[in-house]
């Protein structure tokens, strides 16, 4: 006879279906792992500061849809009002609404930031590839010119090329572009050296691809990626740079509404109508901090991959 104790019922049909993941989910709904969620996700260090660089880049283009009043109408009546309601930012002492006037230099100040990257950031391309990619001799010739150039401070170089030129937001452009040109070769020329001791540049060159086969299909691509982020940095860095300029005179002049200029003409009147200050450095400030933390989030974001 078989013993009771060695039977062996087979567990309840209710406790196997409790116990099996697969029929625990409901029809029609989708499980959700960690790593899916994460991939929804949105990365904040990237999204804030694009929405605000697009929300500056939309002012820029369309000022008058924003700015209540324009950049150069006056008021003397109304000279010195506090923020209020009818004026957000306060007015100057010439009556002028200061938040039309910081929303009509966004333009000014961005374009003059997005030029001077272009220029900086093409003259660093030109000579951080001729260094890179042109031999030994040019290789010294070029690291020699960049080591003169970097024994300047990079302000200190933008007033030497604006007493050349003389003031003016096209010496100002130029000026601030010139001075950010070599730490942008020094970049590229390091990455170019980088691309052409790589596995698959010596594969090229074992097949017997030609030189320009090899820089356009191989080094200029990987290069290129690097340069979106530097120009990212850049921009901001610029716009810092020609508000200081302007800021000393040297750039754009009053009643421009330029953000630098506007905080020259309000630090006489700091003590009394701290607003024709405050307003002005906050934008720079902000779009500083914008495309600063853009661009390294976006730097962190080509290490990770």
């Amino acid at each position: 006879m078989t013993s009771t104790r060695e039977l062996k019922e087979d567990p309840p049909l209710s406790s196997t279906l409790a116990s099996s993941p697969d029929l625990q989910t409901p029809v029609g709904s989708t499980s959700t792992t960690p790593g899916s969620r994460r991939k929804f996700q949105p990365d904040l260090p990237i999204v804030i500061p694009a929405v605000i660089l697009f929300g500056l880049l939309v002012t820029a283009a369309f000022p008058t849809l924003v700015a209540p009043f324009g950049p150069l109408d006056i008021d003397p009546a109304h000279a010195f009002s506090v923020p209020s309601p009818s004026h957000w930012f306060g007015t100057d002492e010439s009556g002028r609404d200061v938040f039309s006037r910081v929303v009509h230099g966004t333009r000014s100040s961005l374009l003059i930031g997005l030029l001077a990257t272009a220029v900086g950031l093409g003259l660093g391309v030109l000579l951080g590839a001729l260094a890179g990619l042109g031999g030994k001799t040019v290789d010294f010739g070029v690291s020699r010119l960049l080591e003169v150039l970097f024994a300047f401070p990079s302000l200190l170089l933008a007033l030497l090329v604006i007493t050349i030129l003389g003031p003016g937001v096209v010496s100002t452009t130029i000026a601030v572009g010139l001075s950010t040109a070599p730490g942008y070769a020094r970049l590229i020329r390091s990455q170019v050296m980088s691309v052409r001791r790589s596995g698959y540049v010596e594969s090229a060159v074992v097949l017997g691809r030609s030189r320009w086969f090899v820089i356009s299909r191989h080094i200029l691509p990987n290069v290129a990626a690097p340069l979106f982020v530097l120009a990212t940095l850049g921009i901001g860095q610029a716009i810092v740079w020609a508000s200081s300029l302007s800021f000393l005179g040297l750039g754009a002049t009053p009643p421009d509404p330029e953000w630098g200029s506007m905080l020259s003409v309000g630090r006489r009147y700091l003590a009394n109508a701290w607003w024709l200050t405050v307003f002005p450095g906050l934008f720079i400030v902000l779009s500083a901090a914008a495309t600063t933390v853009l661009g390294h989030s976006l730097q962190r974001r080509l290490k990770d991959k």
